[in-house]
């Protein structure tokens, strides 16, 4: 009886010893698990390609170090990226300064916010046909962008180079109504602003903005016959619809577009063409 009990309490410690061995591994492989992987936020911004796309391309990998992930849509006109915005097929544009997107609200009725600046595109005068503005012929035709804040921009610059005088000494609304002096009687035509590199050939200038001039070859330092100063108002921003500029993704964004790195970058790539704003 005693051999039976002591092979029946041998069997149990086996039994017991087994179980005990075979539950390790499941709690190793549960310690094994990897931790879940950060989430990473996504931004689909809509942008012109020069400079704007190529900056925010050059700041993708310093944003994938903060789990942000940018989604880059390229527009060639100043309309559809803020209309798209508006439409919340994007969560934030970058191609427009301060005045533009002024006129668009008042204009659309909207409430688009910029969340900050980055950098400046010197508006520029440029010519096929003459190499100095004291070459523009009487009656010639200067053409400028017709959207209210960069025509009233273009005539700004017209009037700092004494070409024209405007009302009242102009402001960031004057139109070529406010003409007050032509003394060259040119004629002022608009045209839309990514068309102006085309209509080059058939006027003799036209005021162009650097982001179309850059791709039709046109650099503003080199080309110009004349350029708006370094202290220009108009800074291109990142905006988005109002109350996402608090978004922590949205300030990490504006927060590396601000980066000395992407400084350098601007500095290096374009050679004044396009200056920071920081």
């Amino acid at each position: 009886m005693k051999k039976v009990i002591a092979l029946i309490i041998a069997i149990s410690l086996t039994i017991v010893g087994v179980v005990g061995c075979t539950a390790k591994p499941a709690e190793q492989a549960a310690s094994a698990v990897p931790a879940a992987a950060p989430k990473v936020t996504v931004i689909k911004i809509g942008a012109t390609p020069i400079p704007h796309a190529e900056l925010l391309n050059f700041v993708k990998p310093l944003l994938e170090k903060e789990n942000i992930k940018l989604e880059i849509v390229e527009f060639q006109d100043y309309v559809q990226p803020n209309t798209a915005l508006v439409d919340k097929e994007l969560d934030a544009n970058f191609f427009q300064h301060q005045p533009y997107l002024d006129s668009f609200n008042k204009e659309r009725n909207q409430d688009l916010v910029s969340a900050g600046a980055v950098h400046v595109e010197p508006l520029a005068l440029y010519s096929k046909n003459i190499k100095n503005i004291s070459e523009i012929k009487a009656g010639a035709v200067i053409a400028i962008p017709n959207d209210s804040a960069n025509a009233a921009r273009a005539l700004l610059l017209l009037q700092s180079n004494g070409i024209i005088k405007l009302r009242d000494g102009g402001s960031i609304t004057s139109t070529e109504k406010d003409i007050a002096e032509n003394p060259k009687n040119l004629k002022i035509e608009l045209a839309e602003a990514a068309q102006l590199p085309r209509v080059l050939e058939d006027v003799e200038a036209a005021v162009i903005n650097t982001n179309y001039a850059l791709p039709a070859g046109l650099n503003p330092v080199k080309d110009a016959l004349i350029i708006e100063g370094k202290d220009s108002p108009y800074a291109n921003t990142i905006v988005v619809r109002n109350g996402d500029q608090e978004k922590t993704e949205i300030k990490k964004l504006v927060q590396v577009l601000n980066s000395s790195e992407v400084k350098k970058f601007i500095e290096d790539k374009y050679q004044g063409a396009v200056v920071p704003a920081f």
